[in-house]
C-alpha cells in the first residue's frame, strides 16, 4: 500500500499527452496525464475510459454523439468502442481509469502513442 498525492504526482512531470501510472487496482490503472490542445480520434474495443477533469477544461468529441465538456471535478466514462478526441481547451489536468494494458491511442496508432508508461 503506498500513498498517493495528487499535487505531488502532478508537479512530478510536464509532458502532455504522456500519462504516468498512478497506482492500479483490480487490472485497472489510475493515471495521471496533463493535455494541452487536440488529441488524435480513436476508440478502445474493449475498454470503457473514464476521464475525471482535477484543473482545466476539457472537451470530448464524438463522431456520432454531441460533445461534451468537462470542468474542474467533473468525470465522464466512454463506453468501450465510441470513438472519441479528446480536446484540452486550456492546460488541463486529468485522472484516468481504464484497464491497465489500454494505450492513450487504443484502435490509433501514432506519435503520441504511449506503450510502456512511467510509474509516478
Amino acid at each position: 500500500m503506498e500513498k498517493v498525492n495528487l499535487d505531488d504526482g502532478f508537479d512530478s512531470f510536464d509532458e502532455r499527452w504522456s500519462p504516468r501510472v498512478a497506482a492500479e487496482l483490480n487490472g485497472q490503472a489510475v493515471k495521471f496525464a496533463k493535455l494541452d490542445g487536440e488529441f488524435v480520434w480513436h476508440h478502445h474495443d474493449d475498454a470503457d475510459e473514464l476521464f475525471l477533469v482535477r484543473s482545466g477544461r476539457l472537451r470530448i468529441e464524438f463522431r456520432e454523439a454531441e460533445d461534451v465538456v468537462l470542468d474542474d471535478g467533473e468525470l465522464l466514462v466512454v463506453p468501450a468502442g465510441v470513438e472519441h478526441r479528446p480536446v484540452a481547451e486550456t492546460e488541463t489536468e486529468v485522472l484516468l481509469f481504464e484497464p491497465t494494458e489500454t494505450t492513450n491511442t487504443g484502435n490509433v496508432e501514432s506519435e503520441r502513442t504511449e506503450s510502456d508508461l512511467e510509474r509516478l
